[in-house]
Order: C-alpha cells, then sequence, then structure tokens
C-alpha cells in the first residue's frame, strides 16, 4: 500500500436553507461585489446576496465552451466582480471555475443537482470540437454551499442522471490504495443506490443524493480520472451528448461485475436510457470516439455501451 493525500481546501456548508449565508460566505472571502452565474433557483440567491450583487450571468452551456466563457468574463469585468457565485448543476460550476482562474477571484457554488464536480480541481473546457480537462489547484472552489432545498424541483429523470453521474464518479474511486478514499466511495455509491431504491423526490432522499455526490467528488478531486470519465468527455465534447445522461448510458458497461447490474437495474426503473443509441450518436461515430479517447479499450466499451450489451 502507497498513496499520497492531500485534503481539499474548500469550505462545505451543508443542510437545508444554507443558501442564507452564502452572502456571509462571500464577505468571509473578503467579497464586495459578485457575479452571479445562475438560471434556474438565482432569485433566491440573488436576493440572499442583496447588494453584494454587482451582475447576472444566465447563460452557462453544457460542457463550458470557452466561448461562453469569454462572455461571462467580459461582464465581470465590466462590473468589477471580485467574486463569482455559481447556482445550478455542472453547467454552471464549469463556467465558475474557468472564470475564477481566469480572473483570479474566489467562488462560490450552490449545487442544484448531483453532479459532484463543485468540490473537485478538475475543470473540463470545449474548444474547437474537442473537451480538454486539467486538474488544477487553482480552479478548486474556495465555498460549497449544499442547500437540499434548492434540489427538491429537480425533475425526476435529470435527479437519476445526475444521482447515477455522481456514481460514476465514487465508483472511479473505490478500491483505491488510500483507505480513506475508498471508504468514502464505498459510502456514496451505497448511499446513491439505496436513495434510487425508493422514491427519490422525498426529502430524505434529497438529502442522502446530495450528501453521497459531495462524497463522490471528494474521492473524484483524489484519483485521476479513468476510461469512463474519458469517454464521457469525448462524447460530449465532441459529439454533443448530455452530460449526465452519458454517465449513466455509459456506467453500467464501464463498473466493475459487482456493480454493474444495479447500475443497470436503478436507470431502467426510472426510464433513463442505458445505451448510446438512445442518446442519438450513430454507430458510425464510435470508431472516431474511440481514436480520440486514445484507450486501446475505448472502441470495445463504446460498442457494448451503443448496443446496451453485457460486457465481454
Amino acid at each position: 500500500m502507497s498513496f499520497t493525500f492531500e485534503p481539499a481546501r474548500t469550505r462545505v456548508v451543508f443542510g437545508r436553507g444554507t443558501a442564507a449565508s452564502v452572502r456571509a460566505e462571500a464577505e468571509r472571502l473578503g467579497a464586495t461585489k459578485a457575479l452571479l452565474i445562475a438560471r434556474h433557483g438565482g432569485d433566491r440567491v440573488a436576493a440572499e446576496l442583496g447588494p453584494l450583487l454587482a451582475a447576472r450571468f444566465t447563460g452557462a452551456t453544457m460542457h463550458t465552451p470557452v466561448e461562453v466563457t469569454e462572455r461571462a468574463l467580459t461582464l465581470l469585468r465590466e462590473h468589477g466582480a471580485d467574486c463569482v457565485v455559481s447556482v445550478g448543476g455542472g453547467s454552471s460550476t464549469g463556467l465558475s471555475k474557468a472564470l475564477s482562474v481566469r480572473a483570479n477571484v474566489p467562488q462560490i457554488i450552490l449545487p442544484t443537482t448531483y453532479a459532484g464536480s463543485e468540490v473537485t480541481p478538475v475543470l473540463g473546457e470545449t474548444a474547437s470540437g474537442l473537451k480538454k480537462t486539467r486538474r488544477d489547484a487553482a480552479v478548486q472552489p474556495d465555498t460549497v454551499i449544499y442547500d437540499v432545498d434548492l434540489t427538491l424541483d429537480l425533475p425526476l429523470d435529470i435527479t437519476v442522471t445526475s444521482a447515477l453521474n455522481a456514481l460514476a464518479h465514487a465508483v472511479t474511486a473505490r478500491g483505491n490504495e488510500n483507505p480513506l478514499i475508498d471508504a468514502i466511495a464505498t459510502k456514496a455509491i451505497e448511499g446513491v443506490l439505496h436513495a434510487l431504491a425508493g422514491n427519490p423526490s422525498t426529502v430524505d432522499a434529497r438529502t442522502e443524493l446530495l450528501r453521497s455526490a459531495w462524497l463522490a467528488g471528494t474521492c473524484l478531486a483524489s484519483v485521476p480520472m479513468g476510461l469512463h470519465h474519458k469517454l464521457a468527455h469525448v462524447l460530449g465534447g465532441s459529439f454533443g451528448l448530455p452530460h449526465a445522461a452519458t454517465h449513466t448510458a455509459l456506467l453500467s458497461h464501464t463498473a466493475p461485475a459487482d456493480l454493474a447490474e444495479r447500475v443497470h437495474n436503478a436507470a431502467t426503473r426510472f426510464g433513463a436510457a442505458t445505451s448510446l443509441r438512445e442518446l442519438g450518436i450513430a454507430e458510425s461515430d464510435l470508431s472516431r470516439a474511440a481514436e480520440i479517447a486514445e484507450h486501446p479499450d475505448a472502441l470495445r466499451v463504446l460498442t457494448n455501451a451503443w448496443h446496451d450489451a453485457p460486457a465481454g
């Protein structure tokens, strides 16, 4: 056994009604003017920011296209914002990270889905049809405010695919030589699958999913990304597939045998797509996706996931 572990610097505030702390958290970071990145759910946070709110950007897009980041960066500079506050899913979080690292300002994330990326030093950006990922402590958010209440109106279909996105993060980390990461990953996996075994729309289930997403993201921050995430980024950045749904369609074909069936059953129980074919990618595009992924098993996994065929 051999490992190196460096705990993340992100401050986590978790509970119900915790969005009310956003102004205090911004002021703790020394902020005087905040750029708010938000579409749905942003009005409440805007009200809580009060006089700290300098401007609002509503154009966050999946896979963090650099041209969108440049538009938001222009707005940030025009208003002299010295902090970024993001409300939403992975698209909003990705844009917040991209802005924070470019403008050298702190960031506060309020997730409304179960992406988990809000506690990682990972940033994936898309330019010229290619999504490139980097791992850099400079993109690690300063504070994450998990407010269960912000997730209560998340539609069921997005809830399921988003939760399975979080599950993919934990699956990647399970079995890590670091016993802490292995334990956190195992806890996250069981939490997601337990919540999806019942009614994921209850407050208790939403709490368990949000907590598990935090745990899963914490794992991902400490391990290298494997084939699963490489394929998800290729399919999203180069072929425009939706991020969480792509994770869902891939996961039962990349997960270890003891989890693959449980993942597949959880997805099919709620009608989520379990094949890449259902997401609209052509079978003829698989070889190109495998070429971009540059992994010897990429085409085999992609083919199985396109047909929804068992591994092997």
